[in-house]
């Protein structure tokens, strides 16, 4: 038997197979916290507890892990984030109900401007912040899958300007600064921030000018190539 006729004949429904799923940790920055999107789910099981917005790759509709996390985002809560990144994949016979369930795990950030709109019309969606995640009750393993994308978020915030895209689309060097120091949970020293941001080149300068306590400051967007950029040191304190 050659190949071909060994795929022609082959059917995958002969061995048992896990459940795959994909889930998405979306961070934003507003009210000077970082916050996280849940979902509400709507049946069963884990049914009426939050969760982390996510679904079952779709083989019709799906090209790759990638379409299943920006439909299953839009369906659910209508944010597309500007970028998104694998952070990792767990699977077991523990975690889901239904049987050995696998997830691959994305995550991202996104200003809470380009999605307020739609998430305070929706009763099912919330962003939660940070500090009270611990408190609330969700659904399978998110607790471990927001923690794990906590931690890597902040180690972003060492060497990208990724904290960058939790800004509205045009903002000031002391914002950019502040929401680093936020996600990293350190201050940072103005004069090397400032240098190490300009030297990178990957801001674009508007041209306009906003008022800071009383001192006109420049306002700046990121440049479309940014969010792959990394720099070759992490930040100093």
């Amino acid at each position: 038997m050659n190949e071909q006729d060994f795929l022609a004949s082959y059917n995958r429904r002969d061995f048992l197979s896990p459940l795959i799923t994909v889930d998405s940790v979306l961070f934003t920055y507003h009210e000077e916290q970082l916050k996280v999107l849940l979902v509400k789910r709507g049946e069963h099981p884990e049914k009426g507890k939050w969760s982390l917005p996510g679904g079952f790759v779709d083989e019709v509709l799906d090209k790759c892990l990638e379409d299943t996390v920006l439909r299953k985002l839009k369906e659910k809560t209508g944010v597309i984030p500007p970028y998104i990144e694998q952070l990792c994949s767990v699977g077991n016979n523990q975690r889901d109900a239904r049987g050995w369930s696998v997830t691959v795990c994305y995550t991202a950030l996104i200003a809470h401007q380009a999605c307020e709109a739609h998430i305070d019309t929706v009763d099912s969606v919330m962003w939660c912040p940070i500090d009270e995640i611990a408190q609330q009750s969700l659904a399978f393993d998110h607790h471990e899958l927001i923690v794990q994308a906590r931690e890597r978020l902040k180690q972003k915030s060492l060497y990208s300007i990724v904290p960058g895209f939790a800004l509205p689309e045009v903002f000031t060097l002391p914002e950019l600064q502040h929401v680093h120091e936020i996600l990293i949970g350190k201050e940072i020293q103005k004069k090397s921030f400032r240098r190490r941001i300009e030297q990178a080149d990957l801001l674009i300068d508007t041209g306009e000018k906003r008022a800071e306590r009383g001192r006109p400051a420049s306002l700046y967007r990121l440049k479309e190539a940014s969010a792959d950029y990394r720099f070759i040191r992490n930040l100093e304190f």
